[in-house]
This record gives C-alpha cells, structure tokens and sequence, in this order.
C-alpha cells in the first residue's frame, strides 16, 4: 500500500472515532493490520457501546453538532462505515424526528453508519410502529439514548394550527393539536407566527417523551431501571445548534 493511502487510512480512523474521543474511549488502531480489521475500528464497536452512558452519548451528539456548526464535520469513510457494519450494529441511540429534509439528525450531530437508528414522520409524534422500533432499539438492540427532536418553522406543526385537512394527514396532525392546545403563550397565536409555532414545536416534543413513557412499559422499565435515558431536543434551522433538554 502507498505510504500517502496508509497516511489516510490512519486520519479517517482517527477522525470516525470522534464519537467517542469524549470519553476516553478509542482503540488502538494498527496500521498494518488487514483491511477487515481497519474497516472496523471506523464503527462503534459494542464493546466501546457498552462504556457509554446516557449522558456520555448526549455529550457526543453535542460535539458532533459543534462540529458540523463549524464546518468541521469529520471525514467520513461511509463505505468503510458500511463493510464494517454489515454483520451487524450496536448503535448507542434511537432518534425520532421530523421528515423536513432540512433537519437530518444524523448529518447536524455528525454521526455515521452504525451510531443510531433513526425514526422519522411528520412532526415527530410516536405512533405504535415506531414505538415498538423504539423497543427493539433498546431492549433487543442496546441502545441506550432515545431521542426526540424537533425542529423550528415546521411545517407540520403549521398545518396542525391551521387544522389543515388533507387525506391520511388530517389523521396525523390530529395527533400534533394536543401540543397546540397545551401551548401557553401570550402572543399571536397563528402558524405565521414563527415563535409560536416554534413553542408550539418544543410543546409536542414535550409530549411525545410523556406519549413513549405512558404508552410503553418496556422503555418506561429501562429508564426507571437507569438503562436508558429518554430526552428531548429541538433543532434550530436558522442557526444550526440543537438544544436538548428534559
């Protein structure tokens, strides 16, 4: 192998393993190991998944947003990422988020293949699909982090204050106007109103962490059980940062 290409191999490793630089957490990388061996330190490892934390994994994804707000995004290998996963995962988090193609979670915290699994629907809400994704993720799979994020001027959220009407969505944002009803706020209370609808937006986050604990004993038994962590975050479109909280 040139030496230029070995040189690479040595930076995209070290690069990938940003995820758990935080936590002190990184394993030897040999050079002149086989290529299998070299695909493989660029996944999270379940070894490296089991020393993590809730809170380890909150951090991360904190960093990983620094970074892509900072134009420092790690260099991803997405095929290397891809070969080493591929006989199987050991993702830390599950993430449920909006559809909105401007608010990637995995691209805005800097993750690659095999650090979470990701849910996505309009508006975020956590039906019986996802929830039950949501237990395989955790129970079955050992995630130990579930995440809901919302995101600022949704448009799921506009069409639930507007009581918008259109075929299988009528049903779906139906499930969103609990959060618009719950809303206290002082202000104009109308979709052209962005910071309502953004209060609006945090409100069903808010909601949707209470629907999965109500609605699923098996996630409620591991966060009591100190397992996993259940959180909330919102993404700010304008700015790039995603606040977490709960």
């Amino acid at each position: 192998m040139p030496r230029n290409a070995t040189s690479m191999l040595r930076h995209n490793d070290l690069n990938r393993r940003n995820f758990l630089k935080i936590t002190g957490i990184a394993a030897a990388t040999v050079v002149a190991a086989p290529a299998v061996r070299r695909a493989h330190a660029v996944a999270l490892t379940e070894a490296q998944r089991e020393k993590l934390t809730p809170d380890d994994i909150i951090a991360a994804m904190r960093k990983g947003n620094e970074r892509f707000r900072l134009g420092k995004e790690s260099p991803h290998d997405y095929l290397a990422q891809q070969k080493a996963t591929a006989k199987g995962q050991h993702p830390a988090a599950v993430i449920l988020s909006c559809i909105d193609s401007r608010a990637p979670a995995e691209t805005i915290m800097d993750l690659g293949i095999g650090d979470c699994f990701n849910a996505r629907v309009a508006g975020n809400i956590a039906n019986d699909d996802i929830l039950g994704s949501m237990e395989f993720a955790c129970k079955l799979a050992g995630a130990k982090l579930v995440l809901v994020m919302g995101h600022t001027a949704c448009g799921a959220i506009k069409g639930a204050i507007d009581n918008a009407q259109l075929g299988n969505l009528t049903g779906l944002l139906a499930k969103i106007r609990p959060a618009v009803q719950a809303t206290q706020y002082q202000g104009e209370r109308s979709s052209k109103n962005y910071d309502f609808v953004d209060a609006v937006a945090r409100k069903n986050v808010e909601l949707t962490m209470t629907d999965v604990r109500r609605r699923s004993p098996v996630l409620m038994e591991l966060e009591t059980s100190g397992a996993i962590k259940i959180v909330g975050a919102m993404y700010n479109l304008e700015t790039g940062v995603v606040e977490f909280f709960g």
